[in-house]
């Protein structure tokens, strides 16, 4: 699906990244964990294309459709949750409204709600945030944190969603503090000072 091949990336004098590869496979659920400033958001920022490594390379199969939620989602502020999820999907044209509607009612967000995004909680944000990322039937999912500011009630609800997207044979990596044993991980990782191991027991 997607290789991660001997990826470095430093900021300065900071390295962070270092010769990091990772084998992402179809239907994999991959949990990797890390200290604040470790580099999992740098890793998911690089293989989504939005900043460029120093070296290295990500090799994709053709059409693979990357969703993603990377530290504090990006909304338009001043418009409510239906405009801005609206506004995302146009951007490649795939938005079923009744999905997205079933998915506001799963994290207790009102869909047809008309204050304005810049109103919302974090945890409101973030369960948008998260919405955003599978909305559109995307290939591959990158959640960084995704149970930030999020309620007991929400993190169950996050728990057997992904655990729903994994029975679609959807690839989902989620970088967190929290390991969340409900979810069924096929792989977990370390990333500690720029290199990125394997833990041999989940």
């Amino acid at each position: 699906m997607i290789t991660v091949r001997n990826i470095s990336k430093s900021y300065k004098s900071n390295v962070v990244l270092d010769n990091v590869s990772l084998d992402i496979k179809k239907g994999k659920c991959i949990y990797i964990h890390g200290i604040n400033g470790s580099g999992k958001s740098t890793l998911f920022k690089i293989i989504c294309g939005i900043i460029k490594s120093d070296k290295g390379e990500i090799i994709k199969d053709k059409g693979i459709y990357i969703g993603a939620l990377i530290e504090n989602p990006g909304f338009i502020e001043e418009e409510n949750i239906k405009y801005n999820l609206k506004f995302l999907a146009s951007i490649n044209h795939h938005y079923n409204e009744d999905k997205v509607r079933e998915l506001c009612r799963k994290f207790s967000l009102n869909y047809d709600n008309k204050e304005a995004i810049k109103n919302y909680s974090l945890g409101m944000r973030q369960k948008t945030g998260i919405i955003q990322s599978i909305m559109e039937n995307q290939d591959l999912i990158l959640l960084d944190e995704p149970t930030r500011g999020l309620d007991r009630e929400s993190i169950k609800a996050f728990v057997l969603l992904v655990n729903k997207l994994i029975e679609e044979d959807k690839t989902v990596i989620i970088a967190s503090h929290d390991y969340l044993e409900d979810i069924h991980f096929t792989d977990q990782y370390t990333l500690s000072n720029g290199h990125l191991i394997k833990d041999e027991t989940l």
